[in-house]
């Protein structure tokens, strides 16, 4: 088998690594938004294209051209065409991330139960404030891959209980401190601070509407670090502005970006970010050692990890 030729649209420190790491191959740098190169690249690592205005519209001529596999840097793959999945293997990022972003649901619970950036002070007007505790708190986690597994082992490490819900039809991995909801309505009512955390696919697409929103405990944090589509964003400022729904902090949205002007910008009790808790300062290193694994797969034609299932949808 000739040497591979891997197109990559990895930032240039991470294409370099892969470059010391794999020195018999040849890594192509594929800026986003492009995916034909000139060269007969059999792999493809690709970011997502369906967000952040970023699109592809329209499988290219010839395509899949010489590509044999496809390398997604994103767990899920509702960010990709359709036909990206017609012609070739593809496997995603599942668990690359996932302690990233577990980090960044935890800080959310922490800033919401301190209070923060609301308690910094400015100048001599103090007002002491009472502030809520982690510990005792109960966490729920829809969604129990592996960022809920890392968050669940991280909340019950503080003291916090934790409830959880997977996916329809597949129960929760056994875990010290976990207990598993009966469903939507049972997680909701029985959390504090509940993360969505689970794969946004044609079952779950606008899955947490006002009805499941309708049984939250009142005061509920929301926290939402998987998909925007996942979450009726209508139904979600209704519940703000009945206060059952305390405080909602979202890494994601439904579009990405948002409009200017929309009501999730404005509402005083809704902290949103730009899809950025996936990630790191550190760059991909998680990422990079399962693609050089899979790689080694690829090349002695051994079944690869995290294969794509279009009919399961992640």
């Amino acid at each position: 088998m000739s040497a591979s030729i891997i197109a990559s649209q990895l930032d240039a420190a991470s294409n370099r690594q892969l470059r010391e790491r794999l020195p018999a191959h040849q890594i192509i740098d594929l800026p986003l938004g492009q995916l034909g190169v000139d060269a007969p690249a059999d792999v493809l690592i690709l970011r997502p294209h369906k967000l952040r205005g970023q699109h592809l519209h329209g499988a290219p001529a010839g395509w899949p051209w010489s590509v044999k596999w496809i390398q997604l840097l994103s767990s899920g793959i509702d960010a990709y065409p359709q036909w990206l999945f017609e012609h070739a293997t593809v496997t995603s990022a599942k668990g690359a991330n996932a302690e990233h972003v577990a980090e960044f649901a935890l800080a959310l619970v922490f800033a919401a139960a301190k209070q923060l950036p609301g308690l910094w002070v400015k100048d001599a007007d103090w007002h002491l404030s009472p502030l809520a505790p982690v510990r005792g708190r109960t966490l729920g986690i829809f969604g129990f891959g592996s960022i809920g597994q890392s968050l669940a082992r991280k909340a019950t490490a503080l003291g916090m209980s934790v409830l959880a819900l997977n996916r329809p039809g597949q129960a929760i991995a056994a875990q010290p401190g976990v207990t598993q909801a009966a469903d939507l309505a049972e997680l909701f009512a029985g959390s504090d601070h509940l993360v969505l955390a689970v794969p946004l696919t044609a079952a779950t697409r606008g899955v947490v509407d006002q009805q499941v929103l309708s049984h939250a405990r009142p005061g509920l944090h929301l926290i939402n670090i998987a998909r925007g589509g996942l979450l009726d964003q209508d139904a979600l400022l209704h519940a703000l502005d009945s206060g059952l729904i305390g405080r909602a902090s979202l890494d994601v949205s439904d579009p990405e970006p948002l409009p200017d002007g929309h009501p999730l910008y404005r509402h005083p009790r809704v902290f949103l970010s730009p899809h950025t808790s996936a990630l790191s300062e550190d760059g991909h290193p998680a990422f990079l050692e399962a693609f050089i694994d899979n790689f080694h797969r690829y090349r002695e034609q051994a079944p690869l990890a995290n294969l794509v299932d279009l009919a399961r949808g992640y």
